[in-house]
């Protein structure tokens, strides 16, 4: 692809911007692999630092990614707005098992047409419409959110944003200017990255493991200058890591004086205790109903200290204005209701039995995997295009770890939100013979 795009400049900016020219006007594509800092150079004549350089203002951007020996290429999913036509262009190929999506099994969502009517009723009984004077968080909805959140400071305050995604943008943003570092994980969650990236922050590896961010990867990330951290308190995206009691006090006080955000997407869904590592002077809690109650469900509860709170509100009212009341009457229906809290209980067991079924299985099959809660399975690989491909010859749709990572190896991300069990040693048996350099079986 490199060789149908002449990448230009004589600077470290004009060579950045060149590439990102070609990505946004897609002469580059997603996975397009850049000439290596040397080979540039020469083409260029500058020196290989103007070329590393650049690269890094990329990289810091979030358009490429460094692969170890597969050099520079560029990510998958980039901030720039005009490859989200490139990233919808890439559906999962016809006959091929969709592992990748992310998404959780809709099979397993409440039914919201209940719900629903009864929010209609509701609405039609009132006087009038809601108008904008009208438009707020509704306090009963705040008040059950508090009382389903004990772990948390009790002298937090409450309010709504429009899922987990718009609350970490409007907080980094709250809090953080252009130019500062943020601790991310590493592996993470990869709109995270864009985003952060599309605020021009800049990440800072900060390394997991089953139990969370590990206390060397924050002293780390600290020493580099990181203002803020975001945590994911349980089901982690992509390795399935939760924050364990024990890790949480060791991390408490080494983020005493940073801004934290804790991101606790799977909320309901999630089989383990929380354990916030929050509640310094500046803090801030999201729970989604997106994972347990529907993606399209766009609410997620905000909780933090009172400053942070009352800067997202302030600035939520010079754009959305509110969350909708008819999401957050939606929302608190589905809270009140015994039979959805079953049912939402019930999905949670699935998920947590087809998600150990595979990485018990993969041990079975010497395969190393990470995943103690959640719907994802990390499995790290020597060569991440190779395992990719050779998943794909086995039927098998599975998502390339380089979007999701910054520093640490590779790896892929296996979604286990709809697999069957009896699907489960199959894939296990494809995924070591894709490891292990051979065909892998195919299944489809």
């Amino acid at each position: 692809m490199t060789a149908q795009y002449l990448i230009t400049g004589n600077s470290a900016i004009a060579i950045s911007d060149s590439v990102e020219a070609g990505v946004r006007h897609g002469a580059l594509a997603p996975g397009a692999a850049l000439p290596s800092v040397r080979a540039l150079a020469a083409e260029l004549a500058v020196s290989p630092a103007t070329v590393a350089a650049a690269y890094q203002r990329l990289r810091d951007r979030g358009i490429v990614v460094t692969a170890g020996r597969h050099g520079t290429r560029v990510r998958a999913v980039t901030p720039i707005a005009a490859t989200r036509a490139a990233r919808a262009s890439m559906p999962v190929p016809s006959g091929l098992r969709d592992l990748a999506a992310g998404d959780p099994d809709p099979r397993l969502l409440p039914n919201l047409g209940p719900i629903l009517r009864e929010v209609a009723d509701e609405l039609a009984a009132r006087d009038g419409a809601v108008g904008y004077a009208e438009g707020e968080p509704l306090p009963e909805l705040l008040a059950l959110a508090r009382q389903r959140l004990p772990e948390l400071p009790g002298d937090a305050s409450y309010t709504l944003v429009s899922g987990a995604l718009d609350g970490l943008d409007r907080l980094l943003a709250a809090r953080l200017r252009p130019g500062d570092r943020v601790a991310v994980e590493d592996p993470g969650w990869a709109a995270l990255l864009d985003l952060v990236a599309a605020q021009g922050l800049v990440p800072v590896s900060m390394p997991v493991d089953d139990q969370g961010p590990t206390v060397a990867g924050v002293r780390a990330a600290l020493a580099a200058g990181a203002r803020a951290a975001v945590v994911t308190a349980r089901a982690q995206n992509p390795t399935g890591g939760a924050v364990s009691a024990d890790r949480a006090a060791e991390l408490r006080p080494l983020l005493r004086d940073v801004f934290v955000i804790e991101d606790d997407h799977a909320g309901e869904l999630a089989d383990v205790p929380l354990h916030p590592v929050g509640g310094g002077a500046t803090w801030a809690f999201l729970r989604s109903a997106a994972k347990p109650y529907g993606p399209d469900l766009r609410c997620a509860v905000l909780a933090g200290d009172a400053e942070t709170v009352s800067r997202v509100e302030g600035r939520l009212r010079l754009g959305a204005g509110w969350v909708s009341t008819v999401l957050q009457r939606t929302l608190l229906r589905l809270w009140r209701d015994p039979g959805i809290g079953a049912g939402i209980e019930a999905a949670g067991r699935a998920y947590d039995q087809r998600r150990s079924a595979l990485v018990t299985a993969l041990a079975r099959h010497g395969v190393a995997a990470s995943g103690r809660t959640g719907i994802n399975v990390w499995v790290p690989v020597p060569d991440e295009t190779r395992a990719v491909a050779s998943l794909r010859d086995a039927g098998y749709a599975v998502t390339p770890g380089h979007v999701y990572r910054t520093a640490t190896g590779p790896g892929i991300r296996l979604t286990a939100a709809t697999l069957g069990l009896d699907e489960v040693e199959p894939l296990a048996a494809a995924v070591a013979a894709a490891l292990a350099g051979g065909p892998a079986p195919i299944t489809r």
